[in-house]
C-alpha cells in the first residue's frame, strides 16, 4: 500500500553539492517506505519543459518556478517530490512554498551544503573551470550569487559526511514529522558518486 501523505523534498545547494546524488538514493528507500515518488531534476527540467530559457536571472525563476508548479501538482496527490535543482535565489523558493504549502502539502527546504571549493574540486565536467575561465557566465558561486536558505527544514553538510549519514538525516526527519514510516533502507549505497549538475 502505498503512502498517501504527498510533499515536496526541495534540495537547493550549488552546483556538485550533491542534490542529484541524494535524490537518486533517497528515492528508492522512499519507494521501499510505500511512498509514490517522483524525482524532478533540475537539469533534466531543463532539457524537457524549459527548452529555451537562458541562464539570466529571470528565465532562472521562470524556470525553478515552473519545477515548483510541477512538484505541487504532484504533491497534492499523494507524491513524495524530490526536487534536484540548484534555485540560487530565495524568492522563486519562498514562492513554492507558498504554492505548495497553500495546497495542503508539506514543503520541506533541505540545503545541500558544500564549500565552494569542495564543489570545483568534485566538478567532473569542469563547468567551475569554464566559468572561471570566462567561457560560462551567469554560473553560480562564481560571477552569480547563491541566496542560501535562512530557516531549511534540513541541512545536509555533505561535505562533512557520508552519503550514508545524508541518507539518515533526511530519513530521520521525515520519520519524525510523520511523512514515512519508521525502518531501515535495504540499499546499499556506497559507492555512490556525488554527481555535479549543470547551473539551473
Amino acid at each position: 500500500m502505498s503512502n498517501s501523505k504527498g510533499f515536496v523534498l526541495w534540495m537547493t545547494g550549488l552546483s556538485g553539492a550533491g542534490k542529484s546524488t541524494l535524490t537518486e538514493a533517497l528515492a528508492p528507500v522512499l519507494r521501499e517506505r510505500g511512498c509514490r515518488v517522483e524525482v524532478l531534476d533540475g537539469d533534466v527540467v531543463r532539457t524537457n519543459l524549459s527548452r529555451g530559457l537562458s541562464f539570466s536571472k529571470e528565465d532562472r525563476d521562470t524556470n525553478i518556478l515552473r519545477i515548483g508548479f510541477v512538484a505541487n501538482l504532484l504533491a497534492r496527490n499523494g507524491v513524495a517530490v524530490l526536487t534536484a535543482a540548484i534555485s540560487p535565489y530565495r524568492g522563486p523558493r519562498d514562492a513554492t512554498r507558498r504554492l505548495v504549502e497553500g495546497d495542503g502539502s508539506r514543503f520541506i527546504e533541505t540545503h545541500v551544503s558544500a564549500s565552494l571549493a569542495e564543489c570545483e574540486a568534485r566538478d567532473v565536467k569542469g563547468l567551475y573551470a569554464e566559468a572561471r575561465a570566462g567561457k560560462r557566465s551567469n554560473f553560480t558561486g562564481i560571477d552569480d550569487p547563491y541566496e542560501a536558505p535562512i530557516a531549511p527544514e534540513i541541512v545536509v553538510p555533505t561535505g562533512g559526511e557520508t552519503l550514508d549519514e545524508s541518507l539518515s538525516r533526511i530519513l530521520s526527519y521525515l520519520e519524525s514529522e510523520g511523512l514515512i514510516g519508521a525502518g531501515l533502507p535495504s540499499r546499499a549505497s556506497a559507492g555512490i558518486a556525488v554527481l555535479a549538475g549543470n547551473h539551473d
